[in-house]
């Protein structure tokens, strides 16, 4: 045991009965001159009380030495006695004393701030417990402490014990303050309680009832689609049959004709890409995958898109890969992507040209979409794959559209288990790329037929199963993973539309993912949800949302909790 550090400035023998109340007694003289208040001197008086006690009874006398520190009372109690066997048990309060003994120890180190003991069996026992000074004292005079000890002499035992009760009045009134707080924080706690519980009650309400909406949103859409459709065709085919029937339509009739069928087609359109944007987020657009041979789709591209060429400033051109290249994918839905590209390259480039092509990445395939036109500004790529969303200017003011197109194909690039990318510089042209497999995995094939999809990432099962019975039948649809590799090996080949990760895994944490994500530019704005049942201190907490995730406790999570928290992430990652 390390030696006393501080200035003596008491000591008492306790060889009679009269030691151990002198003892306590310059405890708390001590404590009182050195700044300590009423409270702490108690608690000093008391801890050195029970040393002295326990030196006087168990080893027939001793010693108690009372120092001043720069920044410490400190009071060492030493004996001759037998030692204390069984010490280890004593101090975790798993040792029974008919004397009392162990309960005394563990009860002293509570009180005091620093506690050693040196107990060997059969050779003394040493004690040295300290207590911090108060903050406004700091290097005491230890002569002016040694001068009020001296002035205030020995106090007689009945003083001492009179004093002692006075001293347990007062610690019992404060017990009984502190329940009275306590009971009224208590109730306090629930009412408020009661109105979490009310709130979540109405929250759960609430998602049920956007559920509903969103349900009836998606059926009333395919509905609707299904009555628009069928007039729209008719039409289609009505003006077909007049612009190719007997006698033949005079000229302006045929004019006629023809504006109805083309904006007939266009609302068509329309009306095909709200059904394909609402069963995505319902998650519920299928997939027919088939091998798709590249020349053959630039084929069929290029005699549909032949038409959109209205002037001879503009020219349509198809890059062929060399060697005959397979992918298995949608063919009617990469078709509907890249025709969707190229229009809108058409539309958007006054002169010059349009060049489409495709070429083989290893186990990718790169789809280029290349124009000579105007152009989008840097501030407004961000959101031309926004829904409704149309960059103003005098092309898009003489042209139609609905905002629709881009946002609707990235959803269907996502899908088929690829991405969309784009650069841009006004007045020098654009260049759309979209990159798929060749043929897309089980990971893939599940994140793309959700569209919304969200990865569940952690290796506790129940855990999984918990986050998916909270967002079944809800617009998100999950994907459980075992681990944080895995979780970065499928988002290396598709994006989810969030995250909801687990931090303690045993292959890799979920603070290193996360980590990895951020430093990955195609990961980096993945929304993610940490859902841990760790207790995290503030810098742990800010740590996490420095890195742009947002923090829910395992613990009771709630789906409505559930739900806003992951809404919120994705509403902020968009």
């Amino acid at each position: 045991m390390r030696a006393p550090i501080g200035d003596e400035v008491a000591r008492v023998d306790l060889v009679h009965d009269e030691g151990v109340v002198t003892a306590r007694q310059r405890a708390r003289d001590v404590a009182e001159l050195l700044g300590f208040d009423r409270l702490e001197q108690t608690r000093i008086a008391t801890a050195v009380s029970e040393l002295a006690r326990n030196a006087h009874r168990y080893a027939g006398g001793g010693e108690v030495r009372i120092m001043c520190a720069r920044d410490h009372m400190r009071v060492q109690v030493t004996d001759d006695g037998p030692g204390i066997p069984n010490l280890d048990e004593v101090l975790r309060g798993e040792y029974t004393s008919t004397t009392g003994l162990g309960r005394g120890l563990v009860g002293v180190r509570q009180l005091m701030d620093e506690f050693e003991i040196d107990a060997p069996e059969g050779r003394g026992t040493r004690v040295m417990v300290a207590k911090r000074l108060p903050a406004s004292v700091i290097g005491p005079d230890v002569r002016a402490v040694r001068a009020g000890l001296a002035r205030r002499g020995a106090a007689s035992p009945f003083d001492e014990v009179s004093r002692q009760n006075e001293e347990l009045l007062q610690a019992l009134g404060e017990v009984r303050a502190r329940q009275k707080a306590m009971l009224a924080l208590n109730r306090e706690l629930e009412e408020t309680n009661t109105g979490v519980v009310a709130l979540y009650a109405e929250l759960d309400d609430r998602a049920d009832r956007l559920r509903d909406a969103d349900e009836r949103k998606s059926r009333f859409l395919a509905d609707m689609s299904h009555e628009l459709r069928t007039p729209l065709n008719s039409i289609i085919a009505l003006a077909e049959l007049l612009l190719s029937g007997e006698p033949a339509l005079e000229s302006e009739q045929a004019t006629q004709v023809g504006f109805i069928r083309r904006v007939a087609q266009d609302q068509l359109g329309l009306v095909g890409d709200l059904l394909d944007i609402a069963k995505i987020e319902a998650g519920r657009l299928d997939i027919d995958l088939a091998d798709v041979t590249l020349s053959e789709l630039l084929v069929i591209l290029r005699g549909q898109l032949r038409p959109l060429l209205q002037t001879t400033d503009v020219q349509l051109r198809f890059d062929f890969p060399g060697p005959s290249v397979t992918l298995r994918t949608d063919e009617g839905k990469l078709i509907q992507v890249l025709r969707n590209l190229i229009s809108n390259a058409v539309k958007f480039t006054p002169h010059g040209e349009v060049l489409v092509g495709a070429e083989l990445e290893g186990e990718r395939v790169r789809f280029t979409v290349a124009d000579t036109g105007i152009g989008i500004a840097a501030d407004d790529l961000p959101r031309i794959f926004d829904e409704f969303v149309q960059v103003p200017g005098e092309l898009q003011k003489r042209g139609q559209g609905t905002g629709l197109g881009l946002s609707l194909a990235r959803n269907l690039v996502a899908l088929l288990g690829g991405e969309m990318t784009v650069k841009s510089t006004v007045g020098v042209g654009t260049v759309f790329n979209v990159v798929l497999p060749l043929e897309r995995r089980v990971v893939e094939a599940v994140i793309g037929d959700l569209g919304g999809a969200v990865l569940v990432v952690d290796d506790d099962e129940t855990a999984r199963y918990v986050v998916e019975a909270h967002l079944r039948d809800t617009a998100w649809r999950t994907v459980p993973l075992s681990g944080g590799e895995a979780a970065l090996k499928a988002m290396a080949e598709s994006l989810p539309a969030a995250l909801i990760l687990d931090l303690s895994m045993p292959d890799l944490d979920g603070l290193e993912v996360l980590r990895r994500m951020r430093a990955d530019a195609r990961m980096a704005s993945v929304p993610v949800v940490i859902h841990t049942s760790r207790l995290l201190d503030r810098t742990e907490l800010e740590r996490l949302e420095g890195l742009g995730a947002r923090v829910l406790d395992k613990s009771g999570t709630s789906r409505s909790q559930l739900l806003e928290v992951l809404s919120l992430a994705t509403r902020a990652g968009s």
